[in-house]
């Protein structure tokens, strides 16, 4: 859990000030920055250190919902295997607890070992998936259902067959449809009709994108049609004969849709993806990094491992 003693955080900042200034704002409607317009108040410099004699020093006074720092739980465990296993418990426990559980799903590397956890408990503890609803993130624009590199094909490959989740129950976006507007809508009324998401599992790009949501997506945006970044593009390429054969759109839920889930879980590990989750659980809220929206969730869990987490400054595990 981040913890925050003080909620008013008073900065002294010196000519910098009005740099720093934007990056307050940036923050939206939990942070409420105040200045004193042009007759900031100026303390004596040579009280300050580091700070030249005579320099002028700009106060400035932020208010730190403290709410929202505890909103967002950070749990750090020894390796890849350990956050796979406890993420996998937690979602056995919501299907245990509620048989009908909406479950949003994502694909990529990171949710393997967490598919194989599941795998396991269904196989050798009798976890039962049949009344459960699932929901994927997205799927690239192009590729056919039965395609190696769609995530239709993954997600079969590395869950579904192995557990007893319906057919009819399953769904991901379909990245050979012909009205991708149409598509999109009904994605988003299918999931309202099922009840909403009860608990959505997330990965995070290097660029600190969720789903497709590249930087700069709308922090409230809607399922639609994306442009990948070159970033993403050439981080999934490894998956595909070349870069130039990665797909250069995708269906995904927006950012708006993911925070509409009750719970989420966001895994991640590796020392390449420590900025992203900084920028994430620590930086301004901001469609440069998606993924910080998580930040104005309710009831989000991040689990790590240690070089994951290796760049977060305010975290106890």
């Amino acid at each position: 859990m981040h913890s925050c003693e003080a909620t008013r955080l008073v900065l002294a900042i010196d000519s910098a000030i009005k740099q720093f200034w934007p990056t307050c704002r940036s923050a939206q409607s939990d942070f409420q920055a105040s200045t004193f317009g042009s007759d900031i108040p100026l303390i004596d410099s040579d009280k300050v250190t580091g700070h030249t004699q005579g320099e002028p020093i700009g106060l400035v006074i932020i208010e730190v919902s403290q709410e929202r720092l505890l909103s967002m739980e950070i749990i750090i465990q020894e390796n890849y295997t350990a956050i796979s296993q406890q993420a996998a418990a937690l979602i056995a426990d919501a299907v245990r607890s509620r048989p009908t559980t909406v479950l949003g799903l994502a694909t990529g590397s990171t949710p393997l070992g967490l598919y194989q956890e599941l795998i396991r408990l269904h196989q050798e503890d009798g976890l039962d998936f049949s009344q459960v609803t699932t929901f994927n993130l997205d799927e690239y624009v192009g590729l056919a259902a039965d395609h190696p590199q769609s995530y239709h094909y993954f997600m079969h490959d590395n869950l579904f067959r192995h557990i007893n989740v319906p057919a009819a129950n399953i769904h991901i976006p379909d990245g050979t449809t012909g009205d991708a507007r149409a598509f999109c809508e009904s994605y988003e009324q299918l999931i309202a009709s099922s009840g909403g998401i009860d608990l959505q599992v997330l990965g995070i790009g290097s660029d600190g994108h969720i789903a497709f949501n590249e930087p700069g997506s709308s922090l409230d945006s809607r399922t639609r049609v994306e442009t990948l970044a070159k970033q993403t593009i050439e981080d999934n390429a490894r998956f595909f004969a070349s870069a130039d054969a990665v797909p250069i759109h995708a269906i995904t839920m927006g950012v708006g849709t993911i925070l509409d889930a009750r719970k989420i879980i966001l895994l991640a590990n590796g020392a390449n993806k420590a900025p992203a989750v900084a920028a994430a659980a620590e930086g301004p809220v901001s469609s440069i990094c998606t993924a910080s929206a998580l930040q104005n969730h309710p009831d989000t869990i991040f689990f790590l491992d240690p070089e994951a987490a290796s760049q977060l400054q305010k975290t106890n595990g």
